[in-house]
C-alpha cells in the first residue's frame, strides 16, 4: 500500500476476476466494510470527504476507482462495461477483504451499480446509501411519463455515438468536462486543485472512452432500466434537489422499490451532493451504516 500526503487513506491494487482496480483504503482492517463507489466523471477522489470521517468512526473503507477509470483497467469494447460486470467487480472487492458482504454506498453512476448489487445479491449488502441516482425501474418509469426527464437525459444520448464525444470532451483541456462540473455544482464546489486532478485522471490512455462506455453499454435498449426488482436491504436515499440531470420525481419513486427505504432531500443541493454537504452526509453516513 502507499499513502499520499493530500489524499485520506492508502493506495492499495486489488485483482477482481479479469481485471485490477486501484482503490484506496482507510480505517481499522477489523471494522464494518464500507464499499464507497464513485460515477462519472469522477474516480475515487469523489468520496474524499467522507472517507476520512467513516474511518474515525471505525468502518473498512474501501474507495475504488471503478473500470475505466483513473487508476484501474481499461477493458476494451463497450461490452466490458454492463452493469452485470460493474456489479461483480464489487463482489470482488469485497470478496478480496476477506469479508461476506458489505455496506454500499454510491453517487451516480456509482449508485446505479449499488441498486443493481442489491437486488441481484441482497445477501451481500448490509446497508444501501444511495446519492443521486433512482432504482433503475423507478428511473424507467420517470422516462417513460416525463418530458422534462427525457429533456434532461439527451446528453447521454450523444454519448452513444463513437469517437465524436470523446474529441468534443477533451477540446481545449477537457474544457466542456469542467465547465460541466462547475456549471451544474454551486459556485466554489469544485477548486481549480480539484479539477487539475480530474483532468489528470481524464487524461489517461484510453480512460474518456472506457468512461463513455458505461452509458454505452448500459443504454436503453440493454435493459437495465427494466429491471423491476425490489431492494431488500434497508436503503438511505440522499438527494439534492437542485439537480440538474435527474428530476426530483425520481427520488421518491425510488422508495416504492425498497423493502425498508428513507429519503432526505438537501433542498439547496445539486447532483453534487457530497462535495456540497459534505459534513452533512458524512455524519448522516455514520449514522445510518452504524445502525446495522
Amino acid at each position: 500500500m502507499q499513502r499520499t500526503a493530500d489524499a485520506p487513506g492508502e493506495s492499495t491494487y486489488v485483482e477482481t476476476g479479469n481485471v485490477t482496480l486501484h482503490a484506496r483504503v482507510a480505517g481499522p482492517e477489523d471494522g464494518p466494510l464500507v464499499l464507497l463507489l464513485h460515477g462519472f466523471p469522477e474516480f475515487w477522489y469523489g468520496w474524499r470527504r467522507q472517507i476520512q470521517p467513516l474511518a474515525e468512526a471505525g468502518f473498512r473503507v474501501v474507495v475504488p476507482d471503478q473500470r475505466g477509470y483513473n487508476l484501474s483497467d481499461r477493458p476494451d469494447g463497450k461490452r466490458a462495461y454492463r452493469v452485470a460486470a460493474l456489479v461483480d467487480d464489487a463482489l470482488g472487492l469485497v470478496e478480496a477483504t476477506g469479508r461476506d458482504s458489505a455496506s454500499v454506498v454510491g453517487h451516480d453512476w456509482g449508485a446505479m451499480v449499488a441498486w443493481c448489487l442489491a437486488q441481484d445479491h441482497p445477501d451481500r449488502v448490509d446497508r444501501l446509501g444511495i446519492l443521486n441516482v433512482p432504482h433503475p425501474g423507478a428511473f424507467g418509469e420517470t422516462l417513460r411519463e416525463s418530458w422534462a426527464q427525457r429533456f434532461r437525459s439527451t446528453y447521454a444520448g450523444f454519448f452513444q455515438f463513437p469517437r465524436v464525444p470523446e474529441r468534443a470532451l477533451r477540446a481545449g483541456d477537457f474544457r466542456l468536462m469542467t465547465g460541466m462540473l462547475r456549471g451544474s455544482s454551486r459556485p466554489g464546489t469544485f477548486t481549480d486543485r480539484d479539477l487539475d486532478r480530474y483532468q489528470t485522471a481524464w487524461g489517461r490512455e484510453g480512460a474518456l472512452t472506457a468512461m463513455l462506455n458505461w452509458y454505452r453499454a448500459n443504454g436503453l435498449r440493454s435493459g437495465l432500466f427494466s429491471r423491476t426488482g425490489r431492494v431488500e436491504p434497508e436503503t438511505l436515499v440522499l438527494w439534492g434537489a437542485r439537480d440538474d440531470a435527474l428530476v426530483r420525481e425520481n427520488a421518491e419513486r425510488s422508495l416504492a422499490y425498497c423493502e425498508r427505504g428513507e429519503l432526505e432531500v438537501f433542498e439547496r443541493a445539486t447532483h453534487w451532493l457530497q462535495h456540497e454537504e459534505a459534513a452533512a452526509v458524512s455524519d448522516r453516513l455514520v449514522e445510518f451504516l452504524g445502525e446495522g
